[in-house]
């Protein structure tokens, strides 16, 4: 019988019938892996509770035809208790989920896997803003995919910065020559932001005002959907201010 383990993080569930579910998961070994638990949704079920978003956990999985099927499954993390009971929490972690979920489908790699792992234990404990922890996450993932946004030299023609204009589709930041009409003027101190979101400084992002933060992660937003080429879904929660 063909089957394999990996620990996984849970993206999202899909209801299958009466009492099972498809799950989305990200594995650090083995990618984005789309499986069906069996019987899940019962109240006896065993393993249904390890197996709901945000969740990490040791699985054992039969590779079938089109989709594999959950043998077995042991909780390594419960991230997700801590999670959904708060609503920007909640938010952030959707974003982030459905995020790598997204870049699953062709980027998924063990680093993907231990920087969405590193975000969600960020956010459990509230050692952060949670939608500074969602900024940090989406721009170091996308950088893990080759579109890291352009923040010192000019994205378009390279020319050293640093510069006052921002661009999602222009790939960052652009000199006074490349930025066209539309372009989004950014502060020293928002562009600073921008800078330690993509390297983790996090002395340098906790120190941030409400209203840079609020700036920064609109610029964050935009790009990454840009580069997605479709939207999020759940970061139009958290762009609501909420």
């Amino acid at each position: 019988m063909p089957t394999y383990r990996d620990e996984v993080v849970v993206l999202r569930t899909q209801k299958l019938g009466e009492a099972d579910r498809i799950v989305t998961l990200l594995g650090r070994q083995h990618g984005r892996i789309r499986a069906v638990a069996k019987g899940v949704r019962r109240t006896s079920s065993r393993i249904g509770a390890r197996l709901e978003p945000f969740m990490v956990a040791d699985v054992q999985i039969y590779k079938g035809r089109s989709l594999d099927i959950v043998q077995q499954a042991e909780s390594l993390a419960t991230y997700g208790a801590d999670i959904v009971g708060d609503y920007d929490r909640y938010v952030a972690a959707s974003a982030m989920v459905e995020t790598a979920d997204r870049l699953g489908e062709a980027e998924a790699t063990p680093q993907q896997h231990i920087l969405l792992l590193g975000g969600l234990r960020a956010l459990s404990r509230g050692d952060h803003h949670p939608r500074s922890v969602l900024d940090s996450y989406l721009l170091r993932a996308l950088a893990m995919s080759g579109w890291s946004p352009g923040l010192d030299d000019c994205a378009r023609c390279g020319r050293p910065g640093p510069h006052s204009s921002f661009l999602a589709h222009g790939g960052g930041m652009l000199c006074s020559s490349c930025a066209p009409a539309g372009s989004v003027r950014v502060s020293a101190d928002v562009l600073a932001q921008l800078r330690a979101l993509l390297r983790g400084e996090w002395d340098i992002i906790d120190a941030v005002s409400d209203a840079d933060r609020a700036a920064a992660s609109g610029l964050v937003a935009a790009f990454t959907q840009w580069q997605l080429e479709r939207g999020i879904r759940s970061l139009a929660h958290v762009e609501s201010g909420r």
